[in-house]
Order: C-alpha cells, then structure tokens, then sequence
C-alpha cells in the first residue's frame, strides 16, 4: 500500500496543485495540518482535501482560523488568519473546527498529529526524532516545522513529508511524500511550482508582501 503524505498547505493552491498533479497513483493521501493560513487560498485549498476526503489533523493555524485566534503570530501569519476567516464558508469552517489534534489510519498502523506528539505546538526538527515518539504503531508523521525529513528505528518511522505550501529547509520546491507501508520505506519528493503567481496573488489579496517573497528563499 501506498500512501501520499502532505502537510503545511497553508492555502497555496499553486503548490497543491502541482503536488497533486505530481503524485504516483497511490491508495491514499493524508495530511499532518496547517491546511490554511498565510497565502491567498484558503477555500481552495480546503475543497480540494474535502473532495477528496483526506484525513486531515488540525494544524496550529487551522485552530486559529476556527477559533478566531491570533495569539504569538506574527503579523504574516495574523494577516493569514484574518484573510481565511473572511473567505471560508460556513460548512468550511465547520470542517475546520472538526479536525481532530490526532488520528490513527489503516488499523493503527500510522498515527497523525501537526507537531510534537506529547506537546501541543513544539516545533520538532527531524534531527530531533526519537523512537520513544513511537506508541505502537508502525508509523508517525508529524509536521509543523515546514522541514522535510524521516528517521527509521526499530520500532518505526517518524517522518515530517516537508511543506506543500511554505517550505522552510532552504528548498523552495514544495515538498511531500510517498509511504510505502508493505516495505516501511519513504520517497521524500521536491515539486517545482510558479511561486511568482504565488507573489502576485499575494499581493492582489492584500495580504504581507514578505508572505510570497520568502516562498523563492523556502524560508
């Protein structure tokens, strides 16, 4: 079985687009959070999981946008917040606020949450993965930290699928990738995209200029 992992959206829909044109066939795809947020897209971004029925876990800026917070964000990601609650329709920000802090896919065998799996909002770094992150299943993914990265243990795989929308590792290619759970191996994958449409979009929605620039840095 093949499964597509995703995390860190944040409304680019130019990037999920890509991401998803670029994808292998595969059985599923799941999402570690952080579906909206920061750029122009956010009910796109949010339709395109829901259409295709993606579990999804709740990210920190998805619980800012569903419960109208703001609290430590910067003004980019402030600005993000607000421009998402005034495009998402009711029954977008019902699926929001539904998203659960956990999920376990696939009888348990790959467990789901947006960052740190005891600590709500830690931002975690792949270097800094430990096999006691693990709690029976074969797999956990984890994002957050827009850094792409895995470690294998004898007790599993802890893996962060990168950014789709805002990478962070110096690579401006958004980032996801392909579980193999037969094999318990991971393909991380680098997808180009026009992050120039990004910008300009960016700008027509009057959002922080500096939101599209850092996309051509990946930071």
């Amino acid at each position: 079985m093949r499964v597509a992992v995703i995390s860190d959206v944040h409304a680019n829909r130019v990037a999920l687009d890509a991401v998803l044109d670029d994808m292998p066939d595969v059985d599923s795809i799941l999402c570690a959070g952080d579906v909206v947020g920061y750029n122009p897209w956010p009910a796109e971004c949010v339709a395109e999981l829901r259409a295709r029925d993606v579990p999804t876990v709740m990210g920190n800026h998805d619980r800012a946008v569903a419960s109208d917070t703001t609290f430590r964000f910067n003004a980019m990601a402030a600005a993000g917040v607000k421009h998402a609650r005034e495009k998402l329709d009711d029954d977008a920000m019902t699926w929001l606020s539904d998203l659960p802090d956990e999920r376990t896919e696939f009888d348990g065998r790959v467990r789901l949450t947006h960052d740190h799996p005891r600590i709500q909002d830690k931002y975690t770094y792949p270097d800094e993965f430990e096999a006691d992150f693990l709690d029976g299943e074969d797999v956990l993914v984890l994002g957050h930290t827009h850094v792409q990265g895995h470690r294998v243990f004898d007790e599993g795989i802890v893996m962060n699928p990168g950014s789709v929308g805002q990478p962070r590792d110096g690579d401006p290619r958004a980032a996801y990738a392909i579980l193999d759970l037969d094999d318990l191996t991971v393909d991380e994958r680098r997808v180009d995209y026009d992050i120039e449409a990004v910008v300009d979009a960016v700008t027509e929605a009057g959002l922080p200029e500096r939101i599209g620039r850092r996309l051509y840095d990946g930071k």
